[in-house]
This record gives structure tokens, sequence and C-alpha cells, in this order.
């Protein structure tokens, strides 16, 4: 028989500071009919201008990032013709952490059943230091840098100027973490892949063009805050991690 329950142990919390360690480029929808308009604009809030991380840019990076290192089979298709892995297993470390929208007829009346994930990500804003610091660069843009680049042709060698949008190097991001407790005994696997993944990612890239130097980013002041089922009760106080599970073995241990 299906487990249909889906109980609230609790929740942790993950908080800390995101640093651009190289321009960041995260892409929104371009106007085509404005003169003189960037080819390729960074999201921005509609409301205050600022550029911000979309949950869904980090989330699915760290989701990437996590099933390349566990070698799972990419088998269900995302958007855009891509790839990636979803399944019916119970026990997956990565359907579980991230969830399934596996919702098929199987033939005979058997449906997969979909399976929502156990990770939130926040949206990432910038601290108030670096929205201060940003204000006072001269660049013509609010906020961000232009990027000037050329695609060439490999027979005539002409150039494609290209303008990208970036963040510039330097901006720091509030970012938050939020991950369901429903079983006890899956806690501290699932908190040490998350810091493990984000570990991957600071030797990788966030948003678009990162192998063309785009998008390095660092991790720092992290913190696991676990609030217990009874501290929404009323009954029980929050409690701090001593450490980030898995990030520091991962890719910070000091010889």
């Amino acid at each position: 028989m299906v487990d249909k329950r889906n109980p609230i142990l609790g929740k942790y919390i993950l908080t800390g500071l995101m640093e651009c360690k190289t321009g960041l480029h995260i892409g929104a929808q371009g106007s085509a009919t404005e003169i003189g308009s960037l080819d390729n604009p960074v999201i921005r809030d509609p409301i205050t201008r600022e550029p911000y991380i979309p949950g869904s840019s980090l989330r699915g990076k760290l989701r990437s990032l996590h099933e390349r290192r566990l070698d799972l089979e990419f088998d269900a298709p995302g958007g855009s013709g891509t790839l990636r892995h979803e399944c019916d297993d119970p026990r997956c470390a990565s359907c579980r952490l991230f969830g399934a929208a596996t919702g098929k007829n199987l033939g005979g009346g058997e449906r997969k059943r979909n399976r929502p994930g156990r990770l939130i990500v926040r949206d990432a804003r910038l601290t108030a230091e670096s929205r201060s610091q940003l204000e006072r660069i001269d660049t013509g843009l609010m906020y961000t840098e232009w990027k000037v680049e050329n695609a060439l042709d490999r027979v005539t060698c002409a150039a494609n100027p290209r303008q990208m949008e970036r963040i510039p190097a330097g901006s720091v991001f509030h970012f938050s973490l939020v991950y369901t407790a429903n079983e006890e005994a899956d806690v501290e696997e699932d908190l040490t892949n998350l810091g493990i993944a984000l570990a991957l990612l600071e030797d990788d890239y966030l948003g678009g063009s990162g192998s063309r130097g785009y998008g390095q980013v660092a991790f720092r002041d992290l913190k696991w805050v676990h609030r217990p089922l009874g501290y929404y009760l009323g009954r029980e106080p929050e409690r701090v991690l001593p450490d980030v599970p898995g990030y520091r073995a991962a890719a910070h241990a000091t010889a």
C-alpha cells in the first residue's frame, strides 16, 4: 500500500550570503522594439528595479549538480528540450529532496504519483551594503554593468557583437533555503547532500555563460537553524546547528 501521509516534523532553515566573484547574468525577456536596448538584460524586481537571483535558478542548479554527483539517469523531459531525473523510488535522494512530477498514465488505470519536494529556495536579494555600492557606480545602467562581446564566424572571422547585462563582481545577496523534515531518518543525509551541492556550485557557475567566466559565486556566514514542530506550537525553542553538514568536507577541508 502506498503511504499517502506527508507529515511535518519541523523545518531546517539555511541562511547566508552569496557573493558574486565574477559578473553574473540571469536573463529576462528583452525588448525587441526598444532602440538601443540591451540584447540580454538581467531579471529585475518590477517594483524596485533591483536585480535579484530567482530561487528557481539557484534550486535548479543545486538539483543539477546533485543529480550529476549521484550519476542519476536523466530520463524526464524538461523545458527547452532539456532532460532531468525523476523517478518513483521513495528512497531516491534527489526526488525526495527536489520533488518529482511523474504523474504519467502507465496503462491499465495505473498512474504514477507526483511527489512534492522537501526543499524551498527563496529568491536572493541584494544586501543593503551592496545596494548602496551599486547605486554609486556609473555604468549607464541601474545597479548593473554592460559587457560587450563578439561572436566570431569561424570561416570569415566576421564579428557579431552582442551586449550582455551583468550583476557586477563583488555584489552580495542574502539567500535562504528551507528544508521540511517529514522523516527523521532522512534529515542528516538530505542536509549533507545540500551542503555538498553548495560546495560544488562554488567550483561551477550560476546563471548563463559560465564557460566564458560568468557566474562564479562563493558562500559565507552559512547557518542552519532547526525549528521543530513544537516551535510553531509555542512549546520548543529553535536550535542552531553547529555546522553545515557536507559543505566543508566536500570542498573546503583544510590540510
